[in-house]
């Protein structure tokens, strides 16, 4: 089976092989407000086209990077392909980024062009940051803006012939999740990321992939580098139908009105649609495949997804990173998942390593040594889809780089049978203990409990931090469900909105211990995040 080779020429090369997949939107796309929500591949592949023509006329070049920084939605990925195909590095950074740390991050980027909405330059503008002026040009999606370029003049210019570059120089930067800091930004390349990621997907797996009757719904983070090579490889299968909801609260009536067959969803996402599966009628009904990635899914919300859908589904719990692209993968059914009371819920046993293109290894954090099956340690990965920098923090790379063998940053245990089981991040560690676990065994315990996210701090008992579906927890749940735990301190309840985020869902736990005043000290050094 033929592979995909060229970002910028996506779209062209699938009209060449006729794919006949229907892209159906939640809402319509920011790049095209006026086109509707329902696509087919020739549509995308003018959208495309016309957009680096756009690009084109807006003075970027090869070489040139494209800062996007937008609402989440698609059009980020269409948006990185039309700058590919005019052979410039697009730089997708998400719009729930602060000010400051966008300003950071343009600074480094130093891009030639920055394609972004009103509201993103509004927002810096009232914490005294300029953004435009971190960028050559500017434009702005909704219309005129001081000091920007009309895209209205843009329109309408055909583009240049696409621009080819060599595997290997930069084709993309995405950014890690920021949770302990301004994100890294990360350069992928050609081989590691259309090569490579997308590559290694579009081969056709039995029930994994996608199949040609599938309806394939994506509910993630857009500007995420999970993003592109979804969109390659899903396209690549052909699917009938692919749904793209790019909220978690605006996205039913198209689930509705086509109920997905195969689900890719954000952890976050994924709890906040569970309430629906109390209906009869829900959307996922029919689901035969979920996939979750970026964090951890905790087994309640799991549970509850599989046993929901009248198929006998399969979940693929995948765990990477932006650096790596998947490492790990995990497939859990109704009956991995039947024990409740266990200490240790299924969800962190991650599974095992990609055959044939990922290894692993446990090491002392302090010597490097490995350590005995069963010793957690610091996890150490070699593939061939890592990243080959950060952009303007390459000793920052280096210090994670040893050899071909990349630092995760993250605390695991290799077992006995080797799969490999997650503790913690090593800035989150909890000596001892394991906050992913702890948070795993609460939610599981607690029926009123939407999330639970527990901080460990030198000098205090580990805090717990609990967002409920009502706003009350029960002193006598919560004391029955903590009995056989090590000492916590009382929880503390907030609301899902008051809970620190990333643009991905994941908690960022740092801006949470400032909600709480509980201080910046960790267990961790934070020396690899």
């Amino acid at each position: 089976m033929s592979k995909p080779r060229d970002l910028g020429t996506l779209f062209d090369e699938l009209v060449d092989r006729k794919t006949r997949t229907t892209v159906r939107l939640a809402r319509p796309l920011d790049i095209a407000p006026d086109f509707g929500t329902t696509y087919d591949v020739p549509a995308l592949a003018a959208l495309v086209r016309n957009a680096a023509g756009w690009l084109h006329t807006a003075g970027v070049r090869p070489g040139d990077r494209v800062a996007i920084v937008k609402r989440n939605h698609w059009d980020y990925v269409l948006l990185a392909c039309a700058a590919v195909r005019v052979g410039a590095v697009p730089a997708l950074l998400s719009d729930q980024l602060a000010p400051h740390t966008l300003e950071v991050m343009l600074e480094r980027l130093e891009p030639a062009l920055l394609i972004t909405t009103r509201a993103v330059l509004d927002t810096a503008r009232a914490h005294g940051i300029t953004l435009i002026s971190r960028a050559a040009r500017t434009v702005t999606l909704e219309g005129r803006y001081p000091d920007t370029l009309n895209l209205e003049r843009l329109t309408g210019h055909e583009p240049p012939a696409p621009v080819s570059r060599d595997d290997d120089e930069p084709l993309l930067i995405v950014h890690t999740s920021g949770t302990t800091g301004v994100p890294k930004l990360v350069v992928h390349t050609n081989s590691t990321l259309v090569l490579g990621l997308a590559g290694g997907e579009c081969t056709r797996l039995p029930v994994v992939s996608a199949r040609k009757r599938d309806t394939v719904c994506s509910a993630i983070a857009f500007s995420h580098g999970r993003a592109v090579p979804w969109t390659i490889s899903a396209l690549w299968l052909a699917p009938r139908e692919i749904l793209i909801a790019d909220s978690a609260d605006d996205a039913e009536p198209l689930l509705r009105a086509h109920p997905p067959t195969t689900l890719e969803a954000l952890p976050s996402t994924f709890v906040r649609w569970r309430p629906l599966l109390e209906r009869p009628d829900h959307p996922f009904r029919d689901i035969r495949v979920f996939i979750s990635t970026f964090d951890a899914v905790h087994p309640p919300t799991l549970r509850a997804f599989l046993n929901g859908t009248r198929k006998r589904p399969l979940w693929v719990q995948v765990w990477g990173q932006s650096e790596t692209g998947p490492l790990t993968f995990r497939f859990l059914t109704r009956r991995s998942l039947s024990r409740r009371d266990a200490r240790h819920p299924t969800t962190r046993n991650l599974g095992r390593p990609a055959p044939g293109r990922t290894r692993l290894r446990v090491v002392d954090p302090h010597s490097f040594a490995p350590v005995p099956r069963g010793t957690p340690g610091l996890v150490l990965a070699k593939t061939p889809t890592q990243c080959v920098d950060y952009l303007g923090e390459r000793e920052r790379w280096l210090a994670k780089t040893d050899g071909q063998w990349w630092n995760t940053g993250d605390i695991g245990v290799r077992t006995r049978w080797g799969s490999y089981l997650m503790l913690d991040r090593e800035v989150d560690v909890l000596p001892g203990q394991s906050c992913v676990e702890l948070e795993d065994v609460l939610e599981e315990r607690v029926p009123n409990v939407v999330e639970c996210v527990v901080l460990g701090t030198p000098g205090r008992l580990p805090q717990p931090v609990v967002v409920t579906r009502d706003g009350v927890l029960d002193p006598q749940a919560w004391r029955s469900a903590s009995r056989d735990l090590p000492a916590l301190a009382e929880p503390v309840v907030l609301a899902w909105e008051q809970i620190p985020r990333t643009g991905t869902g994941k908690v960022r736990r740092m801006e949470l211990r400032a909600v709480l005043r509980a201080g910046q000290d960790t267990f961790g050094t934070g020396r690899w995040t």
